[in-house]
């Protein structure tokens, strides 16, 4: 042959298979994950976003953003997907947005998560009547939980004002003094909470299960009127009076991310996780103070066997 023809050849075979080997990760979409403002999202979305780097080579971004704005972001496509959805709390979104096809479902999490009202047993201790939302009905009741801020009425801690949550109607529909203050966030929470478990105060807040917070307090959970579909069926309308239900968390994401990244989605499809995996991840980062990705990091290697079976 030639030297000329074949020196041409060889650099021909040499380009294709330099374009051949580095051309995967470079031509793969960046995956946009929806952060919400508590560590188990955050958890989620780092499990998520590790494996999707460094296994599947994705560029990954994290966005943070409030669970009611993800909806619109993820239909536009602005975001890929949101890793904890609570359905209770977004019933008209998922209406809308899943059956209406403007975002698909990437099934179930496999955390059960369940909203409610919380206080320190030292509470139902000193008065067992507080066991139950009627104690806070009796004489007395809201001085116990009254606070600078609230005056005469007794004091009902919520979170970040962007959580799905109904206490106002809730206290309102049952006729209790009780006024709900804002906390602003889920650490602001835990400050407050860990401030008056030190002094033994009065303390009634909105908080979740699961979390890790529960191995460090003493909590109880209050019992409301028992949560059924007729109470719940509309709970924008104002008339919620009864305690939240049992969550399945649910996954969501774009419905062109199987067509333009089909690894991504199919991970994020097989991606669960149990309510005691999700407590240990919390726990990382909320008592150990591992950041969100530090956390995942040291979970995924001792859980290798467990992410494994969620790889394309």
């Amino acid at each position: 042959m030639n030297r000329r023809i074949k020196l041409f050849l060889l650099l021909v075979i040499g380009v294709l298979v330099v374009g051949c080997g580095g051309g995967d990760s470079a031509e793969k979409p960046t995956i946009k994950l929806a952060e919400n403002a508590w560590t188990g999202s955050a958890v989620n979305v780092a499990v998520a976003k590790v494996i999707l780097e460094d296994e599947l080579n994705y560029p990954v971004e994290i966005v943070s953003i409030d669970e009611n704005s993800m909806w619109t972001a993820i239909a536009d496509n602005d975001i890929s997907a949101a890793l904890e959805v609570w359905p209770s709390g977004h019933g008209d979104n998922i209406t809308n947005y899943i059956d209406g096809d403007l975002v698909e479902s990437l099934g179930e999490l496999g955390v059960i998560g369940k909203i409610g009202w919380f206080m320190p047993q030292y509470m139902v201790d000193q008065n067992p009547a507080y066991a139950t939302w009627e104690g806070f009905l009796a004489d007395g009741a809201a001085a116990d939980f009254a606070t600078a801020q609230t005056g005469d009425k007794g004091q009902f801690l919520a979170g970040d004002p962007s959580f799905v949550q109904y206490d106002e109607d809730i206290i309102n529909n049952l006729g209790m003094d009780f006024e709900v203050v804002y906390a602003g966030s889920e650490q602001a929470q835990l400050a407050a909470l860990d401030s008056a478990y030190s002094r033994e105060e009065g303390f009634l807040f909105y908080f979740w299960t699961p979390h890790s917070a529960f191995a460090n307090y003493d909590l109880v959970n209050v019992k409301l009127p028992e949560y059924s579909d007729d109470c719940w069926a509309a709970p924008d309308s104002g008339n919620v009076a009864c305690d939240y239900p049992e969550d399945v968390l649910l996954k969501i994401g774009n419905p062109t991310l199987a067509e333009n990244a089909p690894e991504a989605h199919t991970l994020l499809q097989n991606m669960q996780l149990t309510n005691e995996q999700q407590i240990a991840l919390i726990a990382m980062v909320d008592e150990q103070g591992m950041s969100p990705e530090e956390a995942a990091r040291e979970w995924l290697g001792a859980n290798e066997s467990v992410w494994n079976s969620w790889m394309p």
